[in-house]
């Protein structure tokens, strides 16, 4: 019987999240993996989640279920922008991987994720690595399942500086602004990793690609093939010298807080009416509002354990 902490991850997954899956399946016990949609195509983000389970080979199922294509209030068809510019038209460095054998599971995420945090009540934190529509739909459908869900860990905002995706926000909380407001105010003891720890932290270069490639394991060759659109974006748009692992990063402090060396409780609310802001995340690091805090914000990694863990990760897999 496994002794590892139970979780499940909400994920759309492309590029970065491969590497937060691979990341979790190596840490935790994962109950399942639920799709939102997000970073590219719906149906490509179930095919790289099952994919992905195929690489890590782990020595359980890890049921894969679909959840909700859109946001809360999407109008319509409108669909909200995808971002294969950035992950590639796969969402995994343009690779085309072929199918896994594993197949989707037949119920939707929202079902799964609240009859399985019932079942093990207090013991399943949640990874949320992709715009909170499904836990918030959850949270909507079962608000009893707020007092069983000991923590979410959410990659998502920012702590007072740029976006991603617009100046204003990070693109998991832009996609679906109402979704993160209701998370954040569902009463859930929540870890937020932002943007911005990212580009602090995240970022491995080339020299650091190099050393991953030396590796020489099916996980190193996995990041490096993932990675190929990413690295040409971020240099060309977001003149970063090197590949961003917010996911990643977020499931590293989910797994070893001493990954995460500075943090402070604040109260932290998101815009969802703003002409200009929508999906900014306030942080309300001076009280202004006067609001008692609801989300611990990281505000410093520490870098070298970071990149311990991510290379521990990769020469696993082999």
């Amino acid at each position: 019987m496994s002794t590892k902490r139970r979780v499940i991850m909400d994920t759309d997954t492309a590029g970065d999240d491969t590497i937060a899956l691979l990341t979790a399946l190596h840490h935790f016990q994962v109950e399942g993996v639920t799709i939102t949609g997000g970073n590219v195509d719906f149906d490509q983000e179930v095919e790289n989640a099952l994919y992905t389970i195929q690489v890590a080979n782990p020595t359980y199922h890890v049921p894969v279920y679909k959840g909700y294509e859109g946001p809360i209030l999407q109008a319509g068809n409108e669909r909200h922008r995808t971002v294969e510019d950035v992950h590639g038209e796969d969402g995994m460095g343009g690779s085309f991987f072929p199918k896994a054998k594993q197949r989707p599971e037949e119920g939707h995420a929202v079902d799964f994720m609240i009859e399985k945090v019932k079942e093990y009540p207090g013991e399943i934190s949640l990874l949320a690595i992709a715009p909170l529509t499904n836990i918030a739909m959850a949270i909507k459908k079962d608000p009893s399942i707020v007092k069983d869900i000991p923590h979410i860990y959410i990659m998502g905002g920012t702590n007072n500086t740029l976006g991603n995706i617009t100046p204003a926000a990070e693109y998991n909380f832009w996609v679906d602004p109402e979704a993160a407001k209701l998370v954040l105010h569902a009463g859930i003891p929540i870890t937020m990793v932002g943007w911005d720890m990212c580009t602090d932290y995240s970022i491995m270069d080339d020299h650091d690609h190099e050393e991953i490639q030396a590796l020489d394991t099916a996980g190193s060759q996995f990041f490096i093939d993932i990675n190929r659109v990413v690295m040409k974006f971020n240099k060309e748009v977001h003149r970063l010298n090197g590949t961003t692992h917010p996911d990643t990063l977020l499931v590293s402090v989910a797994a070893n807080e001493d990954v995460m060396s500075e943090s402070h409780d604040y109260y932290v609310d998101v815009e969802t009416k703003g002409e200009l802001t929508r999906g900014y995340s306030l942080v309300d690091i001076n009280n202004r509002f006067e609001q008692p805090a609801n989300v611990r914000v990281c505000e410093a990694i520490d870098r070298n354990k970071f990149k311990e863990d991510l290379f521990q990760v990769l020469n696993a897999i082999k």
